[in-house]
């Protein structure tokens, strides 16, 4: 007879999450620069303190194609595998799917038998994924309940409508387009779940040509770019409800929701406001039949002379916080949010999801600033882009690069890749770990995923 057990790296709730083992190795996308010929790269990076190799790369994957640009990436199943619609329990934390936001790539890799060693299990062609999806450009990967969900930013065209698809957990089959109906919804970008309410959430930033040669002044200007929250029902796939936080805020990119499932709110970051330069949290809730949103957190931009700013901004005299990416610990208490252009990083208390509170910031990197980190020689340039928060909320790993084009904007010197840790207090209140600074030299580097799963992979069913 075989018994079979879930994966132990599966937990029913969030607070059993935050009991895990800490993490002892992660995974980071690797870009290589422009014109270098060279393929983009999977990273392993040792962050357990009590290894003699802490703070090194101690593996490395290199791909077989060159021109993927390696963006987001994601587990193909975690505790959401433990939700009662669950109809393959026995899957494992296994295989991470990496996207190519310029090749239109996805690469399942194997992290099983030697973690340190990942392999290549499979790769779905740009070919595949438009023939049975229609859709171009994956980005964000979800590890749903009975699926692989992955969100693309438009068709093979370069045009729209974005939206998600799904994959089979087990043989990787596109499965095809998610939505039955999508009303006007054209824009995508990140999308996450309430389960217990059968809702999604999406936002939106712009369809490939409205993004892949950088930001489109004109566009920006003339508010073109994603301003909208999309709810929709996951039974019927149908959309239900659009809420337009205002085309003045531009580029409504990741969304959190509250990680205890009983609770129906979550958290949306907007890049900029083309009025005032500022980066704003919008929290969306639940308020009888409709689903509202509210400007929780505005953070404004930081004037300063147009001589020391790249030309994108010399027009403006000041350096918007630029809002690429936030997120929040597995108690709900804690927000974390980077300003990619300023510097800074945030963390604000949250535990009144309607009232957040500053409690510290840290600053690395920045236009002007260039806040350095007492293992970097010199200056540092990008700044905090990527976050990702350890289960117990205690270690946060971040890195610098936004997308190449966007870089290249912002930060025309160039971007030397780097990886910074951030320890934070269960109380509030964080500082940089003086011993974790990750140099990658010409290689840029976006998103982490922690060893075991982290506080953005996992969506739970059971609350605490």
């Amino acid at each position: 007879m075989v018994t079979w057990t879930p994966d132990p790296t599966f937990y029913p709730s969030p607070k059993m999450a935050m009991d895990a083992p800490q993490e002892e190795l992660a995974y980071v996308a690797m870009v290589s620069p422009e014109g270098s010929g060279k393929p983009d790269s999977v990273g392993v990076m040792d962050v357990f303190p009590d290894s003699d190799t802490y703070g090194e790369l101690v593996g490395r994957l290199e791909l077989p194609n060159v021109g993927d640009e390696l963006h987001h990436f994601g587990w193909n199943a975690c505790s959401a595998s433990l939700c009662p619609n669950m109809p393959h329990p026995h899957v494992e934390r296994r295989y991470l799917l990496f996207c190519g936001l310029r090749s239109s790539r996805i690469y399942v890799i194997d992290t099983k038998p030697d973690p340190r060693n990942p392999t290549i299990k499979r790769i779905i062609e740009a070919d595949e994924l438009a023939e049975k999806a229609g859709y171009s450009r994956p980005h964000t990967v979800h590890c749903g309940p009975d699926a692989i969900y992955i969100n693309a930013l438009g068709t093979p065209d370069g045009g729209g409508p974005g939206g998600v698809f799904s994959l089979d957990q087990e043989t990787f089959e596109v499965k095809g387009a998610w939505e039955a109906d999508r009303g006007e919804q054209h824009l995508s970008y990140d999308f996450v779940w309430h389960l217990l309410y059968d809702t999604m959430v999406t936002s939106e930033w712009g369809t490939p040509d409205m993004v892949e040669s950088g930001v489109v002044p004109e566009l920006l200007l003339g508010r073109k770019y994603g301003h909208q929250l999309h709810v929709w029902d996951v039974d019927s796939r149908k959309l239900k409800q659009t809420i337009d936080l205002g085309d003045d805020n531009q580029m409504v990119l990741e969304l959190r929701q509250a990680r205890d499932p009983r609770k129906k709110y979550g958290f949306a970051g907007v890049v900029t406001n083309v009025e005032n330069l500022s980066g704003s949290i919008w929290l969306w809730y639940e308020e009888g039949d409709d689903w509202k949103a509210k400007k929780v957190i505005e953070i404004p931009a930081e004037p300063a002379d147009p001589e020391d700013l790249p030309p994108l901004l010399q027009g403006f005299g000041a350096v918007p916080p630029v809002v690429t990416d936030i997120n929040l610990s597995l108690d709900d208490k804690f927000l974390y949010v980077s300003c990619w252009a300023t510097g800074e990083f945030r963390q604000y208390d949250v535990s009144d999801p309607f009232n957040p509170v500053l409690k510290d910031t840290v600053q690395v990197g920045g236009i002007i600033r260039k806040a350095g980190h007492p293992k970097a020689k010199g200056e540092l340039n990008g700044g905090p882009q990527m976050v990702e928060v350890s289960r117990d909320g205690q270690r946060i790993y971040i890195t610098n690069s936004l997308y190449v084009a966007w870089d290249n904007q912002f930060y025309p010197e160039g971007v030397n890749g780097w990886a910074v840790k951030v320890n934070a207090s269960p109380e509030g209140g964080m500082s940089l770990d003086e011993d974790f600074f990750m140099e990658f030299g010409e290689e840029r580097v976006h998103q982490i995923r922690l060893q075991g799963g982290d506080s953005s992979s996992d969506t739970f069913c059971y609350p605490d």
